[in-house]
Parts: structure tokens; C-alpha cells; sequence
């Protein structure tokens, strides 16, 4: 059985980006996985002199191991400006230093949400475009719009059907394509 590692690339306790990964772990069928909060990890800036003098941060490495033990990722961008976060942004910083082909091998299902109608988008085709020189696979993208008016937080589920439908799908697609 394929294993998952499925985080949100945002700081934020809150993270809508979080709730709707979590949400997608309850519906896997075919596959175990590993819920990774990157919110919990102590990250300080990335910066050749701070990699010089005080080496890799504990939770970069530990992320890293996680991403190596896996057959695939479920990640959820945030988006600030159109772009990824500034903390997700570090945190590839990081992995790519450690190495630089950290996701050599990975196949990954890259989402985006936001409370707006466009879904985080801008954030989806920047990390989109940069996953792949890391050595991802890209096996399919979603873009999860107007989240507040779609997902319900107090049941922590889709409820917008057609959305639901749409999303699940492409999960399953991506489960058998671990396989």
C-alpha cells in the first residue's frame, strides 16, 4: 500500500488550506498516509550565513525524512498576493538545500484554496511550475474557490456536491496513479 504525506504550505493555526487537506485524508480508499502540520514547525529564515554558521533547522530535516518515506504528497498552498506565502516559500528554501532533488520520484495532487472565488490560483501555478525542479511530478492540480461558501467547518466537509465530485475524482485518479 502507497503511502501519503499531505500538509498545507501555510503557518497559519487556522489554515483553510489545512482543514481541506485534512478533509481530502478521510476520503483516501487505496492508501495510508501521514497528516504533516507545517504550522508546528520552528523555521527561522533561510539565508546562506544562517545555513553556514548553525547548519539545517531540526524540523527541515524531519520534514525531509517524511517526504522521503513517502510514495506521494497532498499539498495545499495558501496564497499571499498571488503567490505562495513567504513561509512556504522557506520552507522549499530549506529542502532544497538539503537536496536539492527532495522530490525526485514524488508524484504529487497540488491544491489550492481560498475565501475567494478564484481559489488561490496564482499561488497554484507558481508552486506548479517550481515543484518540478525539485524532481515532482505534478499528477494534478485543484483549485478549491470561495472556500467559506463551500466547505463547511463545523462538519468539516465539502458542501457544495459538484465541487465534492469533482475534487474526489481527481483524488482517486491520483491514488491510482501511485500505484
Amino acid at each position: 500500500m502507497s503511502t501519503i504525506l499531505a500538509f498545507a504550505g501555510s503557518n497559519s493555526s487556522t489554515s483553510i488550506n489545512h482543514q481541506l487537506v485534512t478533509y481530502l485524508t478521510t476520503q483516501l480508499k487505496e492508501t495510508s498516509f501521514e497528516l504533516f502540520k507545517l504550522s508546528d514547525m520552528d523555521l527561522v529564515i533561510y539565508s546562506e550565513d544562517e545555513e553556514r554558521d548553525n547548519g539545517f533547522p531540526t524540523s527541515i530535516s524531519q520534514i525531509y525524512k517524511h517526504i522521503q518515506a513517502s510514495e506521494g504528497l497532498i499539498v495545499s498552498v495558501n496564497e499571499h498576493n498571488s503567490n505562495p506565502s513567504a513561509f512556504f516559500k522557506n520552507v522549499l528554501d530549506w529542502l532544497s538545500r538539503l537536496d536539492r532533488k527532495f522530490l525526485e520520484g514524488k508524484k504529487v495532487f497540488l491544491l489550492s484554496t481560498s475565501n475567494g472565488s478564484r481559489g488561490g490560483i496564482g499561488s497554484l501555478e507558481v508552486t506548479k511550475n517550481m515543484l518540478p525542479r525539485f524532481g515532482a511530478e505534478i499528477v494534478d492540480t485543484f483549485s478549491f474557490p470561495s472556500f467559506k461558501e463551500n466547505f463547511s467547518v463545523e462538519d468539516k466537509k465539502i458542501s457544495n456536491e459538484a465541487i465534492k465530485n469533482e475534487i474526489l475524482q481527481k483524488l482517486h485518479q491520483f491514488e491510482i496513479a501511485l500505484k
